[in-house]
């Protein structure tokens, strides 16, 4: 019987590490997804971009900001993205502030506790991108489903799951 469970225990194990680690924890962004984002947000600053020579996280941040972190580190870089876009950028004539607005490629985890936390209450839209990403360096496709979050606190609705636009790509 001992020797059954461990047979188990090891068999989940594997199966955990085959699908939920790697030991490269950068990818970068399919340039057919990045090309459709900045179309529409204009980005002026990547805060981890590979091989990055400053740590994004402590430093501030641009108008608008395209971040797809290392997924060891992402629920870091979400709340980090979360205050980024609380803060001012200019003021307008007659108007309140402008806010800064981040855009993040994570993987689509619902069930993790950041999602319920900070992204839920806080995020303007989630997307869900349609299939498993292709990043260009891979001939296969992504092992997990992702999501487009926007922290957008000038545009934000109210923090209801119901209520948050979402909308799906497809990359496949």
């Amino acid at each position: 019987m001992a020797k059954d469970n461990t047979m188990k225990k090891n068999t989940i194990n594997n199966f955990n590490y085959l699908f939920f680690s790697s030991e490269k924890q950068t990818w970068k962004t399919p340039k057919a997804l990045y090309k459709k984002l900045n179309d529409e947000f204009h980005f002026d600053f990547d805060p981890c971009p590979s091989n990055a020579k400053f740590n994004g996280l402590v430093v501030n941040w641009k108008n608008r900001n395209f971040i797809n972190p290392p997924h060891k580190t992402q629920n870091f870089w979400i709340k980090k993205a979360y205050l980024e876009s609380t803060k001012s950028i200019q003021k307008v004539k007659g108007f309140p502030y402008k806010r800064k607005i981040c855009v993040m490629l994570l993987p689509a985890r619902p069930d993790v506790k950041i999602f319920h936390e900070v992204i839920i209450p806080y995020a303007y839209e989630v997307r869900f991108i349609k299939g498993r990403l292709k990043y260009d360096e891979h001939k296969n496709s992504a092992l997990f489903p992702s999501m487009i979050v926007v922290f957008d606190q000038q545009k934000r609705l109210q923090p209801y799951l119901s209520e948050v636009k979402f909308s799906s790509y497809d990359f496949r």
